[in-house]
């Protein structure tokens, strides 16, 4: 297995995009994403209990979308890249049988310091599920 190369700051431009990914928002996704963050809230998991909150199906938990996020912004920057802040908005819900697609471009580039900021947004066909940005050091 080849670990992937981590990104410096000279190999980044200010504006450069990252590379779209997609994601498929399945049952297990949001369930295993739940469970794993301990959130045992009946919207995450159980369809019957979700509608009768007025969804149409389960849905995707903060904590889960979050974790999607530094996945998307760390398959770009490499995994030896620190992240030292993380700031989402969510939007419309993630619902079993979407796809949320992210795309990101470098926002912010400091040289000195080794950071770079990315904005991105993950969206679905109803709209924007999450949008934000990250700070992450390169080595």
């Amino acid at each position: 297995m080849t670990l992937k190369k981590t990104r410096s700051i000279a190999d980044v431009s200010l504006g450069e995009s990252l590379p779209e990914l997609a994601i498929p928002i399945t049952v297990t996704l949001i369930n295993g994403g739940a469970i794993a963050t301990r959130d045992y809230f009946p919207g995450h998991h159980d369809k019957d209990a979700a509608q009768q909150l007025g969804s149409p199906h389960v849905f995707m938990n903060i904590l889960t979308t979050t974790g999607l996020v530094q996945r998307y912004v760390e398959d770009w920057a490499g995994p030896l890249a620190r992240f030292q802040d993380i700031k989402i908005k969510l939007g419309v819900p993630n619902y079993p049988g979407d796809t949320m697609t992210f795309k990101g471009e470098v926002k912010e580039r400091d040289e000195s310091e080794k950071t770079i900021e990315v904005s991105f947004a993950g969206k679905n066909s109803m709209g924007n599920h999450v949008t934000g940005s990250a700070v992450v050091v390169l080595p």
